[in-house]
């Protein structure tokens, strides 16, 4: 057997890491306690105690620091192609391990729409060639998410796609939702629904009641959005299809998830920072449109109901929606800007200041919601900090604060509702496949 070249040699041991000291936490190990951790190539070598690493092992100082598996976000959009000019798959990917996501699924409503196994392929090879993270891509439900016809849903499984979804629009034909469904079943993936009955949401800018009233613009009915989560769970009933609900956002839409779920019905949820954080009252006279979101931002009640979901498992998985927009879609008037905001880099630090280190949310959940969830239901391989896993993850120190700023953002948009706010608790370093593409919060694409 020949001898490996000199610079094989030494580009084996740079990816051999000893990461010492971490607080290591991952419930389905039963994980909670401070250890090391050897990477070598692309899986995890060992875990234990004071463990001896070679001598040309980079070795990372992770004491005070807490080391998960990685992060997954289900729930963005990458705008590419097409809308190259909000976010790329490599402007996306930076921003993704900047906010310590080692996996990230995308949601098709690009240009083309991603309805084929090629658009699949595209983002598959566009994310390797970026070195960043892993890019899941998830594929339209119809063609070019009209909802008149099914997309080529076999075709894009055999090329890697991770779910099924025409979030934005949601399919607002029952009778096609059940053909995509059960098409969908056939393969073991999941549908992802965007509940939004168009013809009620109509014109909707912000939620209907006090903030409609109050800023005098048409409003988005909770009623929208609870009456298709009411219709798809049905057709789950009938197709036994596993239903995943996109971005909740009323307490009554929770509860009919709780009750399918005690019905024993595959019907998982998801939930955003803003919704968990923010509402209708947040929306001033001064008509900060990185506050207008799809769905809109309900009540304080509202609010109030995703955060106890959240804490006593009823709520899945927390998700960002990353939604990038140029400067001109954004700064505008209210009603003709554009829906959503970024959210990958922030999502972290807000889970972390406003739930961690108040007491309300254990890190064991935190990495439930965040990491452990997400990979299941997109029917990805568990990741473990245990020898042999894949060395996809995550190290965070909780005590260090960060203020949101253009400058500091790696996304290409900048449409961020914490704009100039600190928050506290980020992500410093980020592990995918053994690549350290995040090092002491500096992006570090690796290929």
């Amino acid at each position: 057997m020949p001898l490996r070249s000199v610079p094989e040699r030494k580009r084996r041991s740079a990816r051999q890491h000893r990461l010492r000291g971490a607080h290591v936490v991952d419930p389905q190990e039963g994980i909670d306690d401070v250890l090391d951790v050897l990477i070598d190539g692309e899986k995890i070598a060992c875990v234990g105690k004071d463990l001896e690493a070679p001598a040309d092992a980079e070795v990372i100082d992770a004491a005070g620091k807490y080391l998960v598996p990685g992060l997954v976000d289900m729930h963005v959009h990458f705008r590419d192609p097409g809308f190259e000019y909000k976010e790329t798959i490599e402007t996306g990917s930076a921003a993704a391990v900047h906010g310590g996501f080692t996996d990230v699924a995308t949601m098709p409503n690009t240009d083309p729409v991603t309805d084929t196994g090629a658009e699949i392929r595209y983002q598959i090879d566009r994310a390797h060639a970026a070195g960043l993270c892993h890019v899941r891509p998830i594929g339209a439900m119809t063609r070019g998410e009209k909802g008149e016809s099914l997309a080529e849903i076999g075709d894009m499984v055999i090329e890697g796609a991770a779910a099924f979804s025409d979030d934005g629009h949601g399919v607002q034909s029952a009778g096609m939702m059940r053909t995509c469904m059960e098409y969908i079943a056939q393969f073991d993936r999941v549908a992802l629904a965007h509940c939004e009955i168009e013809s009620l949401s109509g014109h909707g800018v912000v939620n209907e009641g006090r903030a409609s009233t109050r800023l005098g613009m048409f409003g988005w009915p909770a009623l929208a959005e609870e009456l298709e989560i009411c219709r798809d769970i049905e057709l789950v009933r009938l197709t036994k299809c596993p239903l995943h609900i996109c971005h909740i956002s009323t307490r009554k839409g929770l509860d009919l998830v709780r009750a399918a779920k005690a019905d024993g019905l595959p019907v998982t949820c998801e939930v955003t920072p803003h919704h968990l954080f923010l509402c209708e009252d947040d929306i001033t006279d001064a008509y900060d449109t990185n506050l207008k979101m799809n769905p809109p931002l309900r009540t304080a009640d509202d609010a109030a109901a995703l955060r106890e979901g959240l804490l006593d498992g009823s709520i899945d998985c927390v998700v960002t929606d990353h939604a990038p927009h140029a400067p001109h879609e954004k700064d505008c008037e209210w009603e003709i800007s554009f829906f959503g905001i970024v959210g990958l880099e922030t999502s972290l630090p807000l889970m972390l200041q406003n739930l961690v280190a108040t007491g309300k949310m254990s890190w064991s959940r935190l990495v439930e919601v965040m990491a452990v969830n997400p990979r299941r239901l997109l029917r990805l391989d568990p990741v473990c900090v245990k020898a042999g896993s894949a060395a996809d993850l995550t190290l965070i120190d909780p005590a260090k604060s960060v203020t949101v700023t253009p400058e500091w953002m790696q996304s290409r948009s900048k449409n961020s509702a914490w704009l100039g706010q600190t928050l506290t608790g980020v992500a410093t370093d980020v592990f995918v496949s053994g690549k350290r593409t995040l090092a002491d919060g500096v992006v570090t694409p690796q290929h």
